[in-house]
């Protein structure tokens, strides 16, 4: 047990003082190039976000943001699903095959609708 704990602290003495110095190494020896665009602001698609915040947000940014949530949130019903497969045997199966098919229609609806094209 010693003789693992002993490993363990070494370990963790040689990233404690050798990552630190890889950062320095990268920061000293790596390229630097200094154009007008690296310090230009650039958020989520809006080339210029300077200006006044009342401006109008397109209506697609909140689209992918609930679309993202809403097939998300299947992950939720996954995972205890997945732990419980045995348990649940059959018709636990068939019941997610279901859910996994109607969240395909779904999402086949959205490509359909081309939902997710930004033009």
């Amino acid at each position: 047990m010693s003789e693992n704990l002993f490993l363990a602290s070494c370990i963790v003495a040689f990233l404690t003082l050798f990552l630190p110095l890889l950062f320095l190494a990268s920061s000293r020896l790596g390229p630097r190039s200094e154009t007008k665009n690296k310090h230009m602001l650039y958020e989520s698609g809006i080339s210029s976000p300077i200006g006044t915040s009342e401006g109008r947000m397109s209506a697609k940014f909140y689209l992918i943001a609930i679309l993202f949530v809403l097939f998300d949130v299947e992950i939720i019903f996954m995972f205890p699903w997945a732990l419980n497969l045995r348990e649940l045997g059959f018709l636990g199966l068939f019941e997610m095959l279901t859910f996994i098919l109607l969240l395909a229609a779904g999402l086949w609806y959205v490509y359909r609708i081309k939902a997710l094209s930004w033009q």
